[in-house]
């Protein structure tokens, strides 16, 4: 497995990103197509708009279901950085850390977690921020 590191770091599912995600679009689009010939014939106008309602729903649960599914791994990973941070230094993280910037935190090595936890507190770094300032990256390959 290559060596993470910034550059590399991202992670895309193929089937959600790439399939689930065109097929998505393309029922939205047939549908709202199929809407609006409907209304410009004036025939089957309440098939279509059931048709452009569902395509809607689920459109809206597919990105909910990637919301949902990143927010609880945010949890973990913001419960494990500071569980981490806590066995380093015998203190929690700042609590002023927001969840994303915890987040970002995972890639630090042990010995850089600490000084860079504090770092980006105190001068409230964005996340992308604190992967740039990482020298010694920690891989993670479970995250997508």
């Amino acid at each position: 497995m290559e060596t993470q590191n910034y550059k590399n770091h991202t992670r895309m599912h193929p089937l959600y990103h790439y399939v689930l995600s065109v097929l998505l679009l393309g029922m939205l689009i047939s549908a709202v197509i199929h809407a609006i010939n409907a209304m410009s014939s004036g025939k089957n106008v309440f098939q279509a708009f059931i048709i452009l309602l569902t395509a809607v729903s689920v459109v809206i649960i597919g990105v909910l279901v990637r919301t949902y599914t990143l927010k609880a791994q945010d949890r973990a990973i913001r419960a494990e950085e500071n569980l981490r941070h806590y066995v380093l230094t015998g203190k929690m993280m700042n609590p002023s850390l927001t969840v994303k910037q915890a987040v970002a935190l995972r890639f630090a090595s042990d010995k850089e977690l600490p000084a860079l936890s504090e770092k980006a507190a105190a001068e409230n770094l964005k996340p992308d921020d604190i992967k740039k300032l990482i020298q010694d990256w920690r891989a993670d390959h479970y995250r997508i």
